[in-house]
């Protein structure tokens, strides 16, 4: 008789739960950008506050349906919506709300806190950390790895035409060693202190992914938590071992 794999993870599909699921937790709040549910008062006043939002669907994956919407200063209070490749510039609130409605389709959807994002070669990008249980049963950051969204593109996501770079390649320029050694300790620790987190509500969890963002002063903000991270990514970085022991992983709990 052919034994079944086991329940390796509890995937949970509502970027709004797992947001809600984090933020009681003081010491990781500061790096949660703030996040509403999408209306038209949200909207507005994400808008008036921030100056420029992301807005996205409270499920789905690859980045499909991200739009970046700015309130944009000194041009009469017109506003400009960016998806894919396509930029769209609106001269009232109401035309601009009419426009992202009719693209939601009356399905949830959430505007985030936008963070401006560091640039490589003119081109923005965020990194993943990539969080595992170790056999012994432990949480353990296993790879962080950079991508690069594609020209034109709002979105790094590797299915949306992003590329993928090591970190220590991406933050030439923006840090020295000793601050980069810095930054990816933090990032690691971050990583370990939200799965632990998330595990206090979904006790099944056995990997998550967080896509961060760094600022302009290298703050990490998380822009989102995978329950299902593709490890396939980590193939592409040069040290093997990294891969390799991130695929030993997943094969003891039972996700390959």
């Amino acid at each position: 008789m052919r034994k079944s794999k086991p329940n390796y993870s509890s995937y949970i599909v509502s970027k709004w739960a797992k947001t809600r699921a984090v933020i009681p937790n003081r010491k990781l709040a500061k790096y949660i950008p703030e996040t509403r549910k999408l209306n038209r008062d949200s909207l507005k006043t994400m808008l008036d506050r921030h100056g420029m939002v992301y807005v996205k669907p409270n499920s789905g994956t690859y980045g499909i349906g991200v739009m970046r919407v700015e309130r944009l200063a000194g041009e009469g209070g017109a506003y400009r919506c960016h998806i894919g490749k396509k930029i769209q510039t609106f001269a009232q609130y109401d035309d601009l709300y009419r426009h992202i409605a009719g693209l939601t389709r009356k399905r949830m959807y959430l505007v985030q806190k936008g963070i401006h994002l560091l640039k490589y070669k003119k081109r923005r990008f965020d990194l993943r950390v990539m969080v595992q249980k170790t056999p012994a049963g432990n949480w353990q950051t296993t790879g962080l790895i950079g991508r690069v969204a594609a020209p034109g593109k709002v979105v790094t996501n590797v299915h949306n035409g992003g590329k993928l770079k090591p970190v220590e390649i991406l933050l030439q320029g923006h840090a020295g060693s000793a601050k980069k050694s810095r930054l990816t300790s933090k990032l690691r620790t971050l990583g370990t202190s939200v799965a632990r987190q998330l595990r206090t509500k979904y006790r099944g969890l056995k990997e998550i992914g967080l896509d961060v963002a760094l600022d302009a002063k290298l703050h990490p903000w998380i822009l989102e938590i995978n329950t299902a991270p593709d490890p396939y990514i980590f193939r592409k970085l040069k040290d093997k071992r990294i891969f390799a022991r991130i695929y030993r992983y997943s094969k003891a709990y039972g996700r390959l």
